[in-house]
């Protein structure tokens, strides 16, 4: 969430950054200003009125104590007049607030210098690439839903009747697939300085709103109505909420977390072929890594989390690209994000595997996140960030299509000791 203080002192260069994310913010902002004006001036005037209310208050008893029971009549009086005042007054610089909070919270964060202009997807600028593109025979071009179903390790029609469409049941050397994935990604997190957790899998609004998740994506994310709670779409949202209306030391950055959770969303509007097999699912598995660090140097914590994704990458021995997302294709929430993408042969496509972000302070103000410097009473917003180290759908695909062969399906050297086989047969 911007700051007030921001939007007043800096309100052109906010209007014209916005607009990089393709987001007209002038009306918005400038309503705002108006909001925090007339805030402003109810909130003098009802100092002032407390202030009045205290010294007459004061003075009745005085009064009384004196004989002088005519005037600490009238002097009560006034203090009943002030004491309506007041609650007119606070009545009326709550519902300022609340109008001007409604206001902030549409407003996405601002881009960093190094994001690019663009659209969408087809403006992002790919900053690097590794490994090989593999060459299948035409004998060993399966897609991954037909290998799948050929070795019998996922099983999305049985998925689907349980549950329904984006649901799969990984069977056998599948599911043992998954779990191998799960503890690799979170072994090389904490060798990293990754501090493991294991986080609930629901949370309440508070922690939605603090992430940026509500109110910008709630159609998004799965709602349990009745105690009001919502099913993680990732677990970024119950990790960073453990800092939520906290107050670190600066001594103590960097504080880097990372958790495995199963991740719900409902993707909604999405249709047609890229949601095939494990392009696209409502429920998947999802390791995290997050970083809570000082401002100065949060942009070298990202640099630090891109790095330790490409690893992972590289050792799975997948061919990847990262690119750099434009304005029109980054979240609301991101002032910088990096994307990780890798080549899935059989369907001679790239997938995203990956996004890694700083949000600088804007989650952080939402959060209420803050720390202090030694020796100083003043607090100030720490920086977050976080990224997917890794999500497992279509790492799964691209392992099972770049890997196919005469013998079955080849696991990556990495794995072996954790799956405990080389082949799936």
């Amino acid at each position: 969430m911007l700051t007030i203080k921001l939007l007043r002192e800096d309100k052109e260069r906010v209007i014209q950054k916005l607009k990089i994310k393709n987001f007209d913010a002038e009306t918005i902002i400038n309503k705002i200003i108006e909001i925090d004006e007339a805030k402003r001036t109810v909130q003098n005037k009802l100092e002032q009125s407390l202030s009045e209310l205290n010294n007459i208050s004061k003075q009745v008893g005085i009064l009384f104590k004196d004989g002088k029971v005519e005037e600490a009549n009238k002097a009560k009086e006034k203090t009943v007049e002030l004491k309506n005042e007041t609650k007119d007054l606070n009545s009326e610089l709550n519902k300022l607030d609340s109008d001007l909070n409604n206001l902030i919270v549409q407003l996405p964060n601002l881009p960093n210098e190094l994001v690019p202009i663009g659209k969408g997807a087809e403006d992002n600028e790919i900053i690097k690439t590794g490994g090989k593109i593999p060459e299948l025979l035409e004998s060993n071009s399966l897609p991954h839903w037909d290998l799948a179903k050929k070795y019998d390790i996922i099983d999305f029609e049985l998925g689907n009747k349980i549950t329904g469409a984006g649901f799969p049941v990984y069977k056998g050397k599948g599911a043992k697939l998954q779990r191998a994935l799960i503890s690799y990604f979170l072994d090389r997190a904490i060798e990293n300085g990754y501090d493991e957790v294991m986080p609930p899998l629901l949370v309440n609004e508070a922690s939605g709103f603090g992430t940026g998740q509500l109110p910008d994506k709630e159609g998004q994310m799965y709602h349990a109505g009745i105690d009001n709670f919502y099913l993680i779409p990732t677990a970024e949202v119950p990790v960073t909420n453990i800092f939520r209306d906290e107050i670190v030391q600066a001594e103590d950055f960097p504080i880097k977390k990372t958790a495995y959770t199963p991740c719900f969303r409902r993707e909604a509007g999405s249709y047609g072929k890229d949601v095939r097999g494990l392009n696209r699912l409502h429920q998947f598995d999802k390791v995290e890594i997050v970083h809570i660090s000082h401002p100065e140097v949060s942009y070298k914590a990202l640099d630090e989390m891109v790095n330790h994704v490409e690893n992972l990458v590289k050792e799975l021995e997948l061919p990847y690209r990262i690119l750099r997302l434009c304005g029109g294709d980054m979240s609301f929430t991101s002032a910088l994000t990096y994307d990780f993408e890798v080549f899935s042969a059989a369907q001679k496509k790239w997938l995203e595997v990956s996004s890694v972000s700083n949000f600088e302070e804007f989650q952080a103000n939402r959060l209420k996140l803050r720390f202090k410097e030694k020796g100083d009473k003043k607090t100030k917003l720490a920086h977050t960030l976080n990224g997917s180290a890794l999500a497992l759908p279509r790492i799964v695909a691209a392992l099972l299509e770049n890997n196919q062969t005469p013998d079955g399906i080849k696991i990556p050297k990495i794995l072996v000791p954790y799956t405990g086989f080389e082949y799936i047969n």
